[in-house]
């Protein structure tokens, strides 16, 4: 077998080991059974980076692996699962496994003492291994088996603590959030099979028999925004956003693994993995979805002061971002941005984390049970207290925020300039799109660096619970110093430069303009609108989707660089006027935004959730009542309880009737005349021989007879 497989299915299967034993076998170890788990990672880790240099660093074509088998064939169905690594696999495969190992590791201290600590070990088991399964497979249909496993994985992790209402409703609300988005996408699955006659699940199949095949453009793109369905859920997009900032009521390492490199960034890796197959309508409609989330989430993010809620409307910001950027072909930009935000999002909530950790043992040492541990009002002037966490969660900050030097500045502003190119070249809506780009990156630099002063600087809100702080132990502590390290814009771009764009690190020479992944254009010489009928259609023979925008996006760079440092100094200037300086009232401003109810809006999530519960769930429940009424109180107790009355007093009287008459005068009375005539006809067998030869002398004269007169 080749070694390329053996490693790929080692890598599936190390973490589904780790499961089931840590199901089974892991509270026989305690607490220690973590070293299984942290080994087992630990492996998986070193083949993802076996893989990543093989692939950067040596030869790429000895890592690109290309193996499927038949799974199951009907006639002329057939279904392939198979695995599949090329360049963004390999960098996904390193993403996901370094950041499982660090929650790993992390969580170690973090869930010690928990009476279910080896079962939270196995979910984390199976999260990891689901989200290698996305990765590593080779089909649509393989993608969407671990695409539920991931669902089940995250309602187990947010549910972790089930004991608690919040967590079980939250792991609830997850599950059946993202199964409205997986319908769509099965049924997406089933379009691109049957209607769009490709006749097969294997990506490759798929994109090579949509460039070379005629197919109508409507269904394709109906089939588009179906798969993308799946994406809107996972990646909680606009409307399916809701589950989100929930499931914070799982363990806060999981959040990491959720928010950072499973769960949420299947979506985007689904979408990134199907763009061949998107036609410009469908690329429109995701382009727009991304852009109103990143600015609806931020927005929201701005009034929350639960500092978990916080990153989790972050995440869902961010997320639009990238799903912005591959609407508007900004291929490498949305990966890009991936992987930077997996870095420094994981350590903003290890670091999140490792302050809620610190502030629940303070509070347990002062008996203190009302203070809740996340809220930042309750922190402040944490930093002199914990400077680990301080300086990590800074650092991440920083490349969150979009500033130079920093990951984030570096993929964000490939973003920003992807959209801002988009908008030069086709104007009018699409205005929309930079406006809600640029309007979040302000509003997202601003809520971060007031989540950073009202948790780490001013005074302390509680200088008891301020005395009884500590930083965290070194296995927590490690993730974040790696975690914000690799935050630094220097390991993607090779360069000390401020102001780098990446065009010469390793990253863009990896994933370039995503030509590979895209439909070529025909040559078009007639007007605008024909050019939105077919990939950005071009006057240049043979120029790709993403190529096109990748030109785009170059021209206009440094509009977009000076843009986006522009706007994310105002958001952090104004956020320190606000919180670190004390030059503005917040109560004041809260109250002027307040006239047009602004700030409710923020506060209380523009109502999303009182809307879905009053148009959908109360209405819902309401049927559902009236239904269960109208079954048990008319149709049961009514129609079925009648039949039920009728068929018990027919019993009776058939009862009486077969007894009283049938059984009595009938069957009885037959019996009886049986007895009777028995009686009779037992006189006549006395045993005397005269009276028979008597009898039988008349018998026959009585016969002679009537014979004569016959």
């Amino acid at each position: 077998m080749d070694i390329n497989l053996i490693l790929a299915l080692s890598f599936l299967f190390i973490p589904v080991i780790l499961f089931v034993y840590q199901l089974f076998f892991g509270h026989i170890l305690k607490h220690d059974t973590w070293y299984v788990s942290i080994f087992g990672i630990g492996l998986n880790l070193a083949v993802a980076l076996n893989f990543f240099y093989r692939v950067f660093f040596n030869k790429p074509e000895t890592a690109i692996i290309h193996k499927s088998v038949n799974w199951l064939s009907t006639g002329s169905f057939n279904l392939d699962l198979g695995v599949s690594i090329d360049n963004i696999a390999a960098i996904m495969l390193l993403v996901v496994s370094l950041v499982s190992f660090l929650v790993h590791l992390y969580s170690s201290e973090y869930m010690r003492g928990d009476t279910r600590f080896s079962r939270y070990y196995a979910y984390l088991g199976l999260f990891t291994f689901s989200m290698n399964g996305i990765v590593l497979a080779d089909s649509i249909t393989m993608i969407y088996i671990f695409w539920e496993l991931v669902g089940l994985s995250s309602y187990l992790i947010i549910g972790f603590w089930f004991e608690k209402n919040s967590a079980a409703s939250a792991s609830k609300k997850a599950f059946l959030t993202n199964r409205v988005g997986d319908i769509g996408m099965f049924i997406g699955i089933m379009m691109i099979y049957f209607v769009g006659e490709t006749h097969s699940f294997n990506l490759t199949d798929i994109i090579e028999k949509v460039k070379t095949t005629e197919i109508d453009p409507t269904y394709l793109t109906i089939a588009g925004i179906l798969l993308f369905m799946g994406a809107i859920g996972k990646s909680a997009q606009l409307p399916l956003h809701i589950w989100l900032p929930d499931a914070m009521a799982g363990p806060t390492p999981a959040s990491a693994m959720i928010h950072a490199a499973t769960m949420v960034a299947a979506g985007v890796y689904l979408t990134i993995r199907i763009f061949p197959i998107l036609t410009f309508d469908a690329l429109t409609y995701i382009a727009f979805t991304g852009a109103f989330t990143a600015l609806f989430a931020a927005i929201i993010a701005i009034t929350q002061n639960d500092i978990k809620k916080v990153l989790a409307y972050s995440t869902v910001s961010q997320l639009g971002y990238m799903v912005m950027a591959l609407g508007v072909g900004a291929y490498m930009a949305a990966f890009f941005h991936l992987v930077t935000h997996a870095m420094f999002k994981a350590c903003l909530f290890l670091a999140s984390g490792s302050v809620i950790h610190s502030m629940h043992h303070s509070l347990h040492e002062l008996h203190d049970h009302d203070t809740d541990p996340q809220d930042m009002r309750n922190m402040g002037g944490i930093k002199n207290k914990m400077p680990l966490t301080y300086y990590g969660m800074l650092i991440t900050t920083l490349a969150i925020a979009g500033v130079p030097f920093f990951s984030g500045f570096v993929s964000k502003d490939a973003i920003l300039a992807g959209v801002l190119g988009h908008y030069f070249e086709y104007g009018g809506m699409t205005v929309l799109l930079p406006i809600a780009g640029f309007g979040a990156a302000a509003i997202t630099a601003f809520y971060m660096f007031r989540l950073i002063f009202m948790t780490f600087h001013g005074k302390p809100k509680n200088e008891e619970v301020y005395k009884h702080l500590h930083e965290s132990p070194k296995v927590m502590t490690i993730p974040l110093i790696v975690l914000s390290v690799l935050s630094l814009a220097i390991f993607y771009t090779g360069t000390i430069n401020p102001l780098s764009d990446g065009s010469k690190g390793w990253f863009k020479k990896a994933v370039g303009k995503g030509n590979n992944y895209v439909i070529e254009v025909e040559s078009h010489d007639d007007n605008h609108s024909q050019h939105t009928d077919n990939h950005y259609g071009h006057d240049k023979k043979d120029i790709t989707f993403t190529e096109h925008a990748y030109h785009a996006a170059h021209d206009a760079h440094y509009t977009a660089m000076y843009l986006s440092l522009a706007v994310a100094f105002f958001g952090i200037a104004l956020s320190a006027l606000f919180y670190l300086f004390k030059k503005l009232n917040p109560e004041t401003f809260r109250k002027i935004f307040n006239i047009f109810k602004l700030y409710d809006l923020s506060k209380n999530k523009f109502y999303v959730d009182e809307i879905y519960s009053n148009i959908l769930y109360k209405p819902f429940m309401f049927w559902s009542y009236l239904c269960s009424k109208i079954d048990w109180d008319y149709y049961d107790q009514t129609f079925i309880d009648s039949i039920g009355k009728i068929t018990l007093f027919s019993s009776e009287k058939s009862v009486k009737v077969d007894y009283n008459w049938l059984d009595q005068k009938v069957v009885d009375g037959f019996g009886k005349l049986a007895n009777y005539s028995s009686l009779k006809m037992k006189k006549l067998q006395g045993g005397v021989v005269q009276a028979y030869i008597l009898g039988g002398l008349v018998a026959i004269i009585l016969i002679t007879l009537i014979v004569q007169q016959i």
